[in-house]
C-alpha cells in the first residue's frame, strides 16, 4: 500500500494529468510498437520485440505507482493551517546561523519539490529538520556538506 501524501490542488491535478497521458498517449506508443515489432518475425530472436514489451511492463508499473500515489492523496486546505509551526505548505524564512544568510522555501510533497521555484520537499533533510519548529527555534539539519544550524526567521502560507 502506498504512503499517504499531502498535496496542494494544483499538485495534485499535475498529478492527474501525467496519469491521463502515460495512459491515453503513451500506452497507445508501446502499444504499436509492440504490434510492429511482433509484424517483424519469429518472436524467439526478435529483441526489438523483447524491448517493446519490456517498455510496456515499465509503463504499466509507472501508471500503477501513479494511481496509487493519487488514490493515497490528500487535499491539503491552505486556511487551516497551523501558522504557529512549520507544516506542510507554509512558507518558511529561515537564518543559517554560521553565515547570516536568509533563505525562503515552501514546504511541499516531493513530487512537487523544486528547488529553483523554492519548493522543497518535506522529506528532505531541511525539510525534516524544519518541520514542527515555531520562530525563533534553532534546529541543526543534516546535509551533504555537513551539519547547519538555522533559526526560523517567519512563517507564512
Amino acid at each position: 500500500m502506498a504512503q499517504v501524501g499531502y498535496y496542494t490542488e494544483e499538485g495534485l491535478q499535475k498529478l492527474k494529468t501525467e496519469l491521463h497521458y502515460l495512459e491515453t498517449v503513451e500506452r497507445k506508443k508501446c502499444t504499436e510498437a509492440v504490434v510492429e515489432a511482433r509484424e517483424k518475425g519469429d518472436l524467439s530472436e526478435n529483441a526489438e520485440y523483447d524491448a517493446a514489451r519490456e517498455a510496456q511492463g515499465l509503463l504499466e508499473v509507472k501508471i500503477g505507482k501513479l494511481k496509487d500515489v493519487i488514490l493515497n492523496a490528500r487535499l491539503v486546505d491552505e486556511t487551516k493551517l497551523d501558522l504557529s509551526k512549520v507544516s506542510i505548505l507554509t512558507t518558511v524564512k529561515i537564518k543559517n546561523i554560521k553565515n547570516g544568510a536568509t533563505m525562503k522555501y515552501t514546504l511541499v510533497a516531493e513530487s512537487e519539490a523544486d528547488f529553483k521555484a523554492g519548493k522543497i520537499s518535506v522529506d528532505s533533510p531541511i525539510g525534516k529538520g524544519l518541520l514542527g519548529k515555531k520562530v525563533g527555534e534553532r534546529t541543526d539539519v543534516q546535509v551533504p556538506a555537513g551539519l547547519i544550524t538555522f533559526e526560523i526567521v517567519e512563517i507564512s502560507i
